[in-house]
Parts: C-alpha cells; structure tokens; sequence
C-alpha cells in the first residue's frame, strides 16, 4: 500500500480559528446566493446555446462531445468556487469529535444499507462505490472513517484524504460463478 492510502497517516484536520470561521460563514451567506444566480445563468446560457446549435450537433458528435465538455468544465468551476464556504453545522461543530464520530458513523451505516440491500426487478442496482467527502470526517481523520467503512464491509480505494474517501463494497468484488461439471 502506497503512502497516501496508508490510513494511518489520515488523521484529523486541525481545527480552524473560530473567527475564521465566523468570517466565512458570514462570507457564505453573503455569496451563496450570488453563486447559486450565476450557476443558474451559466447553465441557462448552455442549454440555449444547446438549442441554437442542435443542427451542428446532429452531424458532429465531436462538436457535441466538446459542448458536452466545456458546460461540465465551466459548470465545476462555479462549484468549486464555493469550496471554502462554511455551513452552519461546521461553525457549532469544529472541534468536537463526537460529533464528527456520530456523523461518519451514520453516513457509513446508510452506504452500507444502500450497497447491501439486495436489487430490485426495474430499478437501478445498488452502489458498490462511495467518496465521502471531508466535511464528513473532519473531525475525526480518514483513519476512523476507514475503520468504520472495513468493519462493515468496505474496502478502500485510491484516494485523496484532504478532499475525499472512496470506498468500494467488498460484497460485490465477489461473483458467484457456475459451477461447470466436465
């Protein structure tokens, strides 16, 4: 196992300056809206621009494959802008652990009874792969998220600890395969 996927080296965030958050959660609530407005009209320009351009796309799929691609590009980019944001929660929350412990605790049960409830006829199969975001765990470290995900069955994949953890069901690497009489 590589470095970065040892989960003994995920440990908690430190926790953050009070006034620093205030700040930016004042920021937030200031901002939030203004980037919810121009996400909006971002993806309002896109869909008419779609439109106008439907002929082109008929008779190039490369045209509609780099369409597709810049709405996805510009589209996370007004995402990504409001990574600093701070909710609520984390503003009452930064620092204590049992919350954050609580917290990873019921985001792991719910993936664990999504991916192991068993498929229904005519719907989508169960997830066999999660991230779980940061926010989740902060409090904690990815360590305690990781222990928690592999007790119940999950195994770990490749990922980036300061922004997320991926896991994959470990129920459904395994496939039952007919027994072949020779």
């Amino acid at each position: 196992m590589l470095a970065h996927e040892d989960p003994t080296t995920w440990g908690p965030e430190p926790v953050r300056p009070r006034w620093q958050l205030v700040l930016r959660f004042l920021a937030t609530v200031v901002c939030f809206p203004v980037l919810c407005v121009v996400g909006l009209a971002t993806f309002v320009f896109f869909i008419a621009l779609a439109f106008l351009t439907e002929l082109i796309a008929m008779f190039s799929s490369r045209y509609e494959r780099g369409f597709g691609e810049v709405m996805e590009s510009a589209l996370d980019r007004i995402l990504g802008l409001g990574s600093w944001f701070v909710t609520w929660p984390q503003l009452r929350h930064e620092g204590d652990t049992e919350y954050y412990r609580a917290k990873v605790d019921k985001v792991v049960a719910d993936w664990t009874a999504r991916a192991s409830a068993p498929p229904e006829p005519d719907k989508a199969k169960p997830p066999v792969e999660c991230e779980i975001a940061l926010s989740v765990y902060r409090g904690v470290g990815g360590r305690y998220l990781a222990e928690v995900a592999l007790a119940q069955g999950w195994e770990l994949r490749p990922s980036d600890v300061r922004k997320e953890v991926r896991l994959r069901w470990s129920a459904a690497t395994r496939v039952d395969r007919p027994v072949v009489e020779g």
